[in-house]
C-alpha cells in the first residue's frame, strides 16, 4: 500500500528547500544529465585558470564538488539569502570568497579581474558585466536552461503555453555574447527525459525551482496535485523534458 496523497505533500510541504542540492527527490525523480558533463568541464578550466568567478553559485554545491582550485583565487556570487549563506558554509574551506550580488546588478569587481568566469543555471546573463570582468583571452563557460524547458510541468498546473516564446534559446544568448565582444567557441544543446515518482516530489520540485509555476503553494494548486497523484497512481510516473544548452565564449586577446 503506498503512502497517501495527504502524507507525501505534507512531507514535500515542509522539508528545506534552500541551496542547489536535489538529493532529496533520490528514488522519487529523475532527470537525464547532458552528455558533455558540466561539472567535470568546469573543473578542467578553474584548473587551468589563475582567478575564477562562478556567478549567480546557488548554493555553492556544483563548485563546491569540483576538486580543482584556481591558482590564484576563487569568488562566487549569489543573490537569494538563503541561498547565499549555504554557498557560504560550502564554499568556505575550499577558499571561495562569497559575495552577495543582486542578479541585476554589476558584478562588483575589477575591470579584467578573472580569467575564467563560470555559471550553471543563471536566471541571466549581463554579457557586458561577463566582458567587462574577463581579462583579454579569458573564458566564460556556463550551462543554461534551454527553450520551453519541462514544459509539460507548466501546462499540467496552468493550461498549455504557445512553444518558442521563452527567451531561452541559444541564439539569442550566442547573440548577446557576440555583441559584447566575446567569441562563441562552443554551443551545444540537449533534451532531456524528466521522470517524477510521486506527487511530494512534484512539490518539492516547484518549491524549488520557482520560475515553473511562480505562485505555487500546496494549498493553492490543491486540486490540480490531486489530479496529478491519481494520474501518477494509474498510469506510472510524469514524464517531462527539459533542455540545456552549454555555451562557451572567448574575450579576445589584446592585438
Amino acid at each position: 500500500m503506498g503512502r497517501s496523497f495527504e502524507e507525501l505533500i505534507a512531507e514535500a510541504d515542509a522539508v528545506d528547500v534552500s541551496g542547489w542540492d536535489f538529493s532529496w527527490l533520490d528514488g522519487r525523480a529523475t532527470e537525464e544529465r547532458p552528455p558533455w558533463g558540466y561539472q567535470r568541464l568546469m573543473g578542467e578550466r578553474i584548473g587551468r585558470a589563475a582567478m575564477s568567478l562562478d556567478v549567480q553559485t546557488g548554493g555553492g554545491e556544483v563548485l563546491a564538488g569540483v576538486p580543482q582550485r584556481a591558482a590564484r583565487g576563487m569568488a562566487a556570487t549569489e543573490s537569494w539569502p538563503p541561498n547565499l549563506a549555504r554557498a557560504q558554509e560550502n564554499l568556505r574551506d575550499k577558499g571561495v570568497v562569497v559575495v552577495a550580488a543582486e542578479e541585476a546588478s554589476p558584478l562588483p569587481f575589477a575591470d579584467g579581474a578573472f580569467d575564467l568566469v563560470t555559471s550553471r543555471h543563471p536566471v541571466t546573463v549581463h554579457w557586458a558585466e561577463v566582458a567587462r570582468v574577463l581579462t583579454p583571452g579569458g573564458h566564460y563557460l556556463s550551462q543554461q536552461v534551454g527553450p520551453d524547458s519541462g514544459h509539460e510541468v507548466y501546462d499540467f498546473f496552468l493550461g498549455p503555453r504557445p512553444l518558442g516564446r521563452s527567451g531561452r534559446e541559444p541564439e539569442p544568448a550566442r547573440a548577446g555574447a557576440e555583441a559584447a565582444g566575446l567569441e562563441v567557441v562552443d554551443l551545444r544543446t540537449a533534451e532531456l527525459r524528466m521522470e517524477f515518482l510521486d506527487v511530494g516530489a512534484m512539490v518539492y520540485f516547484l518549491r524549488k525551482v520557482i520560475w515553473f509555476v511562480p505562485d505555487f503553494t500546496v494549498e493553492k494548486y490543491r486540486d490540480r496535485l490531486a489530479a496529478l497523484h491519481e494520474r501518477i497512481q494509474a498510469d506510472g510516473p510524469f514524464v517531462a523534458h527539459s533542455r540545456r544548452f552549454l555555451i562557451e565564449a572567448r574575450k579576445p586577446a589584446r592585438r
